[in-house]
């Protein structure tokens, strides 16, 4: 399992990518299909380790081990924004 700080640092990593990408975007260029997708793959990723890092930190607020928190799929995480 990943600890919080290791699951903070993939965040910022796609954070950052996706910075990038948007940069990108809106430069004179177009921005191509793969980034475009690559973007929404980004967004996906970083709603399931936002989701996975709230559950360690509700459950260690909970005076129980963060461990007990699991990475939901994509599909039922994005179900939570509808």
């Amino acid at each position: 399992m990943p600890s919080d700080e290791q699951v903070e640092q993939q965040i910022e990593k796609l954070e950052e990518e996706r910075e990038r990408l948007r940069e990108r975007e809106s430069s004179e260029d177009p921005t191509l299909a793969a980034d475009r997708e690559r973007l929404e793959e980004i967004r996906v990723d970083l709603d399931r380790l936002w989701d996975y890092l709230r559950q360690r930190r509700a459950l260690r607020d909970a005076g129980q081990s963060p461990d007990g928190a699991r990475e939901r799929s994509a599909e039922t995480v994005e179900k939570y924004w509808q």
